[in-house]
């Protein structure tokens, strides 16, 4: 019970098979109490179903590209659970159009709501969970290789996550002093709701599992036990860290399989 008593808010959950949703199975197991947010009426009715199988879950509407959203939401959170110990960031978004082709065709809208969406969601939502965070906690967010190295089809994503990662470094900095840890977590390739839009997702997947040293694909629960780690005391003296949970793929030096 490595979080019994602590609160959580997780953004981003959008149905069964979402990265989020196997993190709430990982912290719940372990006794926290969460919260989650639901972007539109659209996917209100997934979320809410998977927190109805949780005792004492919350559900808040939130556009995370929303600022009165998300001051709405905190001030929910607060009067449901008085404070928070830990929030998770499980959210990306860039235009479909934008993730084929070249990126050098990357429009200047699109650009701007990738790194929105995707990048500087994390800033506004740990800003107004900090009055929440009153002892202290921990904050992660999803990232994925392509912000470091070029990914076919992930174009102005790997940009934004590369801006994600930086915020985390930055964040953890800010936020240290206060007793608040700030991670992210760079997944290997997973088909889930926002990866549809990441053309060739399949493929990425089945490559992943032919190269990647422990030769299988990555798993959600996996994800989700790492961030158990990362939001528990056990994970209390690591911050503005990037953990890769890709089963050794980030390591390789070529993309050809290992003899």
């Amino acid at each position: 019970m490595l979080l019994e008593g602590k609160n959580g808010l997780i953004v981003g959950v959008a149905n069964k098979h979402s990265i989020a949703w196997a993190i709430a199975q990982s912290v719940v197991r372990e006794g926290a109490r969460l919260a989650f947010n639901y972007q539109n009426d659209r996917l209100k009715g997934n979320v809410e179903e998977l927190a109805n199988t949780i005792e004492g879950a919350k559900i808040f509407p939130c556009d995370v590209s929303n600022d009165d959203e998300i001051t709405a939401m905190m001030k929910n959170v607060e009067a449901e659970m008085g404070q928070l110990d830990f929030l998770v960031h499980s959210v990306a978004y860039a235009p479909r159009e934008e993730l084929t082709g070249e990126f050098v065709n990357t429009t200047r809208q699109g650009f701007a709501t990738a790194l929105d969406i995707s990048a500087y969601s994390l800033v506004a939502v740990s800003r107004a969970a900090l009055p929440l965070m009153k002892d202290g906690g921990s904050i992660i967010t999803l990232s994925y290789l392509g912000a470091e190295r070029v990914v076919p089809h992930y174009n102005v994503m790997g940009v934004a996550k590369a801006a994600l990662e930086a915020s985390v470094r930055y964040l953890a900095n800010d936020l240290g002093p206060q007793g608040i840890r700030v991670n992210a977590i760079s997944a290997g390739p997973i088909r889930t709701l926002a990866a549809r839009g990441v053309s060739g997702i399949t493929k990425m997947v089945d490559h992943h599992r032919e190269v990647a040293p422990l030769r299988r694909a990555t798993e959600q629960a996996e994800v989700g036990d790492t961030a158990l780690f990362l939001l528990s005391s056990l994970g209390r003296g690591i911050t503005g860290e990037v953990i890769y949970v890709d089963g050794g793929y980030h390591i390789l030096g070529s993309l050809a399989p290992i003899a």
